[in-house]
């Protein structure tokens, strides 16, 4: 299976909050490909520098991709405007959770969240799964 996590699903694994145990135990599975965009990774990136400092922000980007998680910067013209026109039309949803959802397309995978409040408008257009 395919997963892409968004910012609150790697937050909650960096601070083994509720839900963290099944983005491990997905981690573990050596059937599942894991991934994070990159605008995902920077709102965890941003908010672990906010809350501690860079060093430890830094260390958990790294803990991540060890623990499996494939880090992908899509950018190309389609991937963009696709990100952008589901942000037009569903202004709750953040900027960078629209590239997580656009990158969950491109690759037909599920996405992860903890953010239920502002996603389950959408799980009938997109795979999504809550972690709690």
């Amino acid at each position: 299976m395919i997963y892409t996590f968004d910012a609150s699903v790697l937050i909650a694994l960096a601070n083994a909050e509720p839900g963290s145990d099944l983005v491990q135990m997905l981690l573990l599975d050596a059937r599942n490909e894991c991934y994070a965009h990159a605008a995902n990774l920077c709102e965890v990136y941003y908010d672990l520098c906010r809350r501690t400092d860079e060093h430890i922000a830094s260390f958990a980007i790294s803990d991540f991709a060890e623990q499996g998680v494939h880090f992908r910067s899509d950018m190309d013209p389609d991937f963009w405007q696709e990100a952008g026109r589901l942000k037009a039309r569903v202004r709750r949803v953040s900027l960078a959770d629209c590239f997580g959802l656009t990158l969950t397309n491109r690759l037909g995978a599920e996405f992860l969240t903890a953010d239920r409040h502002e996603l389950e408008q959408l799980t009938g257009e997109f795979r999504i799964r809550f972690i709690r």
